[in-house]
């Protein structure tokens, strides 16, 4: 078994003069959530299609699953499972035939259907409603049972794109603990895209982020909230006068410097510049009494990232 559930290497792929996915090397282990992160339009659906092969990279390759994008597809589509834009429901059919209907197409022998069947919709709440028409489902019931879709065959890897877009919170937290007991227990790779950064928090594993088409970023929730301007200090103490600010402000790794609800607040360009910081505010004549920590969040972290390419441009 391959190490890696996604390895890709200078994957591209250009749409006249967008570059949707440009020279994109990231490898995803399995039997985790791994969230992919980025702004509308900045290439994460076009990725889900070059790895399941429905596009064809003009540079680059990838494997998924072991098997080769551009050779052996149909492979890497039996192995894997995938919900996109669209469900894919026939909503003038019950969740029940929906799901045997799919499960035809899989080529599932009966007896393994059924019991598959039963058990996913009674995971998801929905096996006493399995005859009704999902046409008149709410928009999460209709998402559990297109979730339900993608794993029944027991995929390796799913591919989930905005799974919880539109969801009331209830009904985007339930699934949020579906997905993850699902993972959990069965062992099972999961591709998230999303815009969501409070899920992609709680959910994931590792994080990629990528903007115009680039991975700027791979790492664990904490190693991107911990990076470059990833770090701000909450000082408490005296004599914190606009002259020690003033002087405080032209050290190289101080972004910002301001009184806040009785105390300092400092946001660094290196983590690791604090205790600089506080040789500086004791020379300049302050009294430092206490310093908190205080690791900025992945989405002050991730609009950080975007601002910076803005800026780039």
């Amino acid at each position: 078994m391959h190490a890696y559930a996604i390895h890709t290497q200078h994957l591209s792929r250009h749409f006249a003069a967008i570059r949707a996915v440009d020279d994109l090397s990231l490898d995803v282990p399995r039997g985790i959530v791994f969230g992919f992160l980025g702004p509308n339009g900045s290439g994460k659906t076009t990725t889900i299609r070059l790895l399941l092969g429905l596009l064809e990279p003009q540079q680059g390759q990838a494997e998924v699953l072991g098997f080769d994008t551009r050779r052996q597809a149909g492979q890497i589509r039996k192995h894997a499972g995938a919900l996109l834009e669209h469900t894919g429901l026939y909503e003038r059919l019950s969740a029940e035939d929906n799901l045997e209907f799919y499960g035809r197409i899989n080529r599932m022998p009966a007896g393994e259907r059924r019991v598959r069947i039963r058990g996913l919709l009674t995971h998801f709440g929905l096996w006493e409603r399995r005859r009704e028409r999902i046409g008149q489902w709410s928009r999460g019931m209709r998402q559990k049972v297109a979730i339900a879709r993608a794993m029944l065959h027991r995929p390796d890897l799913i591919f989930l794109d905005e799974p919880t877009a539109g969801l009331d919170p209830v009904a985007a937290a339930g699934l949020r603990d579906d997905i993850a007991t699902l993972v959990e227990r069965d062992g099972v790779t999961v591709f998230l895209n999303t815009h969501n950064l409070p899920e992609a928090e709680r959910m994931c594993a590792q994080i990629g982020v990528i903007r115009n088409g680039r991975l700027i970023t791979v790492g664990s929730p904490d190693q991107i909230r911990s990076g470059p301007s990833g770090s701000r200090l909450e000082i408490t103490g005296i004599g914190f006068s606009e002259e020690v600010l003033a002087q405080l402000r032209r050290q190289r790794q101080v972004e910002a410097a301001v009184r806040k609800n009785g105390h300092l607040e400092v946001r660094l360009s290196d983590p690791g510049d604090s205790a600089a910081v506080v040789a500086c505010l004791v020379g300049a004549g302050a009294q430092v009494e206490e310093v908190v920590k205080v690791k900025a969040s992945l989405e002050s972290a991730f609009l950080k990232m975007m601002e910076e390419g803005n800026d780039a441009r």
